[in-house]
Parts: C-alpha cells; structure tokens; sequence
C-alpha cells in the first residue's frame, strides 16, 4: 500500500514538473476581483457636500472585530456638517483588526460607508494603518477592474 502511494505522489511530481509557472507582474498587471470583493473603506458625502453619516455609531455597533470609533457631535447653524442633528466630529477605522466583514455597511441606514474593490492597504506603521475621516472621505485610489468570469460580473457591451 506504501509504494502505491508513493508512486502516485510522484506521477502528480512528473506531471507538473515541466509545466510553466503562472506568474503575474503585480504592479503592472494587477489580478481582478469579483464583484462581491470587499476592500477599503469609503465615506461619502451628498451632493451639496454634507456627509452622508450622522454619527449615529451603528456601524461601530455591528462591528464585531470592534475596529471603528465614532464621536458624534451636534450639528449646528453656523457649523453644519451632515444633514441629520448630529455628525461624526471623529470616525476612525483601525484597518489592522478588520476583518471586512461588510457588517459597518449593512448596519448603515444612509449608505454613508462602504467597502469599495480597493485592496491595497499595506502601510510602514502601525499608526498609519488607523484610517481617519479625512483619509476615508477621499475616493480610493485606481480600482483593480472586476472579474468577468463569475455568475453577477460586469456585463459585455452590447448585452445590457
């Protein structure tokens, strides 16, 4: 039973011995993602330039790798921030204990956050991996294009 084994493992050997090896040149040629890929987080704003989120800290609530910090504050007349009563005066993400999960997007009642299809997230330091609402309101850099070959990718010109 042993050489039989044995065998195999080197029939599985040979076979793949010749064959080339796939290789992407990463920075050049990045890899597509699928549709549903969860990536960088991304706050938006209205189009008169208010804040989608209102500091309500659902997000922060439904986070279960406990990553997101919310402090609300009021919204006033000579200071208005968001369009509810209140705005998240400090909203940071810790990006080295999320999971992107998806759950801070689900739990949002005004889609003020998002995980868009950006995945390069690598940092120098630890402190620069704690993503501020400034760094969050900006849009992600180049998104990687989507992955034509699943079920709910892009559809081909002509198709729609």
């Amino acid at each position: 039973m042993g050489r039989l084994d044995a065998l195999k493992g080197f029939g599985v050997t040979f076979r793949t011995l010749l064959t080339k090896p796939i290789t992407i040149g990463y920075p050049e040629h990045k890899t597509p993602v699928y549709p549903r890929f969860r990536g960088r987080h991304r706050l938006w704003l209205y189009e008169d330039g208010l804040e989608k989120c209102v500091g309500c800290s659902l997000c922060a609530a439904a986070c279960p790798a406990d990553c997101i910090r919310v402090v609300a504050e009021e919204n006033t007349p000579e200071h208005r921030v968001s369009a509810g009563e209140r705005y998240a005066r400090i909203f940071e993400i810790n990006m080295a204990r999320c999971i992107f999960c998806g759950y801070c997007e689900i739990a949002c009642p005004f889609d003020a956050i998002t995980l868009e299809h950006s995945y390069e997230l690598s940092e120098y330091t630890r402190e620069a991996l704690i993503y501020t609402k400034d760094v969050l309101l900006e849009p992600a850099p180049k998104q990687p294009p989507l992955h034509s070959n699943v079920p709910g990718g892009p559809i081909p010109a002509g198709e729609a």
